[in-house]
């Protein structure tokens, strides 16, 4: 007799809800195997025919890490298109060759681990080219869009499953698992978590990821946050991911908990799901989280929850419908349509900062193209390998000819002379050296060794001449005339070895470093100097080589060799997205290395029609009235060269827009750690210098009129409408943009805030009506002696224009809304960190599970004032919950001597608070200040009478 077929289990039946089919598996998984899959690799369950599932495919401009893929625009370069329903496309056409590359290799997965929504806060910040903008307004509408794309339309099953990076407030990379980033409640709210609010409530968001910094004193692995606020924004299951390493950084390098198991069970009840850790191996997060478990710290059911998420998102992305997965066919891999999009989005991207009418590029010019990125398509960490290739310089030959282009890069050609007097020498190389790194694709490419089956250098009579480019702050690189960049590998032997610099720990940078009368060659990878030795040329920490550099020609010599005959000049200059500015360095300075500002200069001597062409991750500071035309582009990916060549060629009109400010100096920059963007003024939002270039610059080829502007005030929206028309001659891009500010604030409000944006094609002469329905809610700020938000009553102005600068239409409306009230101390006291002005103080952690106190920076002396406080009938004591050591001085604004609370003896620990008690007199509604003396911390205060 034939066996009856077993009955299909319920979390198998797709006609059943996903929570009951959830519920089902998780009742037939046992503690181990729901232990298991805490980690990034979740391994598989055979008995139940489940597949392992990782977590985290890096996709922030095309599927990063596993090999070729269609490389699209740096995100902060499509942040610059102001175009979301293009950045929707990029986003489709990414998971799309996910859901391709899984089909053929099981380590692609489908959980994406992008975009990143931080605010583009500060110009300095290492990690610039990952986000969007320094607006949340624009980066929620940009970052919507690309978790649409990503996640696609059918209303069950997700194509992917986007993450959004890094929660919260993360804009330094200068210690950045030890900094902790002090912000306000009106910033929290008004600027930072709303990037991420909007996007997770427009619901295409699959999780999150903390970040490694801390919030307040906490880390954001063990954030209340992400209980308190994102889970409250949207009815999903949304799956908390760790970054890489963070699990264990709360003990060993924050020392925030004494071991793994109190770390594992905080953050895990704090609402983190996977633990990013240890890389494939999960063996250590299990073991914690079973130590956690014997001890009491976690339960059965805190390990449900976390399981329970990641189901949803497996079931979500059809893992247990194939038959009805509707994404499973979808895939597509370098199509066309990819290039095209590539190609789009790279012209949308592109920036005309200044123009006195040298563009568009009369047909005929005769150019010479210079730089040392006008050869170049950079990658950066979060790229995958390219397929295709497009340089500034290619994509000018194609379109103009190369008859009539000349090329000069601007390195210095060099010789390395050793004190014996002979020259470093690189050895022929043998035939298929070619490999470009990472072609082969990496869980983890920090992993990725260097090579070693090339000839290492030597030393002969006559060398070989290197091309040296100095990136800024000493630091070189050195190239062989074949193109491959000097390398050191786990050997130490220095090779011509690799197609660019790269990789986690760049091993391809130097400095030269004075020695007498010549130079130690510092390999910076790895530390140490060269050595010249009779098995080859290598780094080692004795008997270092001193060196003759002897330049052959210098950079400035090629460019003006080349400039002098040129019609126009094409200055290619930025950064290589692996040194001076990515992830786990920042940037020092605004300014152009010293070495592309001397190309500048020897152009502009040689040449007066001079077009310098930016690529770079991130603003620079340049003195842009000495040239004819400026652009700005991010690194474009793969068709960067082509879409440059169309706009200088004028086959495109540029429409792209500055998604942040540009400075016009280091001496317009807050420090970097300093996160309070309402008190220190920063970002369009409340700089009140001059800026470079304004948020929201950019120009075209035509030029555009707006009229007819129009507000009509309903119940819950305001309706704004007007008109642009194309006057120029071309057709062209124009982004509208609308933008408000409070008249008459009571507190501190933005100079301007964008409520909304609109990028429109228009033909010579087409005119067209934008309208934009605009939420009352958008006009609201973050009252913090209510606690929440609230529409201040009074006359707000609306900006329309090109840019947050330049406005060309206004209009003042009065909202109605509810007024300020007093705080109600007596009844209700003041939490500490509810401010509206301070100086010299930080946010701290009042415990490391919630709540927040405010310190005195460096245990020092800071001030915080409280307004427009309610004291009643009066008052005849004030009371302070403080922790630590030190003073607090409580008194009136203009009012008589403070009351002085003196904590003389240091309490146990910086949790452990107790409660002073003094004298204090006070009546009717007025101002309080308080000041704090030495290491205490101020949690609330309270008044009797």
């Amino acid at each position: 007799m034939t066996a009856p077929t077993p009955p299909t289990p319920p979390f198998r039946d797709p006609h059943l809800p996903f929570a009951k089919r959830i519920d089902d598996l998780l009742s037939r998984l046992t503690l181990d195997e729901k232990v298991s899959f805490l980690h990034q690799f979740a391994p598989a369950v055979e008995r139940l025919g489940l597949a392992g599932f990782r977590t985290g495919q890096e996709a922030l401009h095309g599927v990063a890490w596993m090999g070729p893929a269609t490389v699209f625009p740096q995100a902060v370069g499509l942040g610059a298109t102001w175009n979301p329903e293009l950045v929707r496309r990029v986003g489709e056409a990414v998971s799309r060759e996910v859901r391709a590359m899984r089909a053929r290799d099981e380590r692609i997965g489908l959980n994406v681990w992008a975009p990143t929504v931080n605010l583009l806060r500060h110009p300095l910040w290492g990690r610039n080219e990952e986000g969007y903008s320094e607006d949340p307004k624009l980066t929620s509408a940009i970052a919507t869009a690309y978790t649409h794309g990503l996640r696609g339309g059918h209303p069950t099953y997700w194509r992917t499953a986007p993450v959004l990076k890094h929660w919260l407030a993360h804009n330094n990379e200068t210690g950045r698992d030890v900094t902790s980033s002090s912000v306000r409640p009106r910033v929290l709210h008004e600027y930072d978590l709303r990037a991420f609010r909007e996007t997770v409530e427009a619901g295409a968001v699959a999780g999150v990821m903390p970040a490694y910094n801390l919030v307040n004193g906490r880390p954001n692995h063990v954030s209340p946050y992400l209980r308190e606020q994102l889970r409250t924004w949207t009815e999903e299951e949304l799956l908390v991911c760790s970054d890489a390493g963070a699990p264990s950084n709360l003990v060993d390098s924050e020392h925030y908990f004494d071991t793994h198991e109190e770390a594992m069970a905080a953050s895990l009840t704090a609402g983190v799901d996977s633990f990013t850790d240890h890389g494939t191996d999960g063996s250590k997060i299990t073991a914690r989280v079973r130590g956690a478990l014997e001890r009491g710290l976690l339960t059965e059911a805190d390990v449900d929850t976390a399981v329970r998420r990641q189901l949803s998102v497996r079931f979500r992305l059809g893992e247990f419908d194939p038959g009805e997965d509707p994404h499973a066919g979808t895939g597509a891999f370098d199509t066309p349509d990819h290039r095209a999009l590539a190609q789009e989005a790279a012209e949308q991207a592109v920036v005309l900062l200044r123009n006195d009418g040298v563009l568009p590029l009369a047909a005929g010019t005769r150019l010479a193209v210079v730089g040392l990125l006008a050869d170049e398509c950079k990658l950066d960490w979060y790229s995958g390998t390219l397929i295709h290739r497009s340089t500034p310089l290619e994509g000018l030959y194609e379109r103009f000819g190369a008859e009539r282009v000349e090329f000069a890069e601007g390195v210095d050609r060099v010789l390395l002379r050793t004190a014996a007097g002979a020259f470093l020498a690189v050895p022929p190389a043998p035939e298929a050296a070619d490999a470009v790194r990472g072609a082969e694709g990496a869980l983890d490419p920090a992993l990725l060794a260097g090579r070693t089956d090339l000839p290492p250098l030597t030393t002969d009579a006559s060398g070989t001449e290197l091309a040296l480019a100095d990136w800024g702050e000493g630091v070189l690189t050195l190239r062989a005339p074949d193109g491959r960049y000097l390398s050191v590998a786990e050997d130490g032997f220095l090779r011509a070895s690799a197609d660019q610099p790269g990789g986690w720990v760049v091993q391809e940078t130097f400095r030269l470093e004075a020695h007498g009368n010549g130079h130690l060659l510092r390999h910076l990878g790895t530390g140490h100097h060269v050595s010249v030795t009779a098995d080859g040329v290598k780094v080692a920490e004795e008997n270092p080589e001193v060196f003759e550099l002897i330049v052959v020609e210098s950079g400035e010599d090629a460019v003006t060799r080349v400039t002098a005959e040129a019609d126009v000049v094409v200055v290619v200059a930025g950064n290589d997205p692996h040194i001076n500015g990515r992830e786990t360095e920042d940037r020092t300075t605004l300014r152009l290395p010293p070495h592309q500002e001397r190309l500048l200069a020897a152009a502009r001597t040689a040449n007066p029609r001079t077009v310098l062409v930016l690529t770079s991750a991130y603003p620079y500071a340049v003195e842009p009235e000495h040239l004819s035309a400026v652009l700005w582009t991010a690194h474009g990916g793969q068709a960067a060269g082509t879409a440059l060549a169309r706009v200088l060629a004028g086959d495109v009109s540029p429409a792209g827009r500055l998604p942040q400010t540009w400075y016009a100096g280091d001496a317009d920059l807050p420090d970097l750690l300093d996160y309070d963007v309402i008190g220190s003024r920063q970002t369009y939002l409340y700089f009140e210098g001059t800026p470079l270039f304004p948020f929201g610059h950019g120009l075209s080829y035509a030029s555009f009129a707006y009229a007819g502007l129009t507000v009509a005030v309903g119940e819950d929206t305001a309706r704004v409408s007007f008109t642009v028309t194309n006057t120029g001659e071309v057709t062209a891009d124009e982004v509208a943009q609308l933008y408000a500010r409070a008249v008459e604030p009571s507190v501190p409000r933005p100079r301007r805030e964008l409520l909304d944006h609109r990028r429109l094609t228009l033909a010579p002469g087409e005119r067209r009506e934008v309208s934009f329905d605009v939420p009352l809610s958008a006009f609201a700020f973050f009252d913090v002696a209510r606690g929440g938000p609230r529409l201040e009553p009074g006359p707000y102005d609306l900006l329309v224009g090109a840019s947050s600068e330049d406005v060309r239409l206004r209009a003042t409306v009065t909202l109605d809304g509810e007024a300020g009230a007093p705080r109600p101390v007596l009844r209700e006291g003041l939490a500490a960190v509810g401010f509206d002005e301070q100086s010299g103080t930080e946010i701290v952690d009042r415990s490391k599970t919630a709540g927040d106190a405010v310190t005195p920076a460096a245990g020092g002396t800071g001030e915080l004032l409280y307004r427009a406080c309610d004291f009643g009938s009066g008052t005849t004591a004030v009371s302070v919950e403080v922790a630590g050591e030190g003073t607090v001085e409580v008194s009136l604004d203009g009012g008589p001597a403070p009351a002085v609370l003196t904590l003389g003896t240091p309490t146990p620990g910086p949790y452990d608070y107790t409660t002073l008690d003094a004298p204090f007199t006070a009546d009717g509604v007025r101002d309080l200040r308080i000041r704090l003396r030495g290491p205490l911390r101020l949690a609330l205060v309270g008044f009797s009478g």
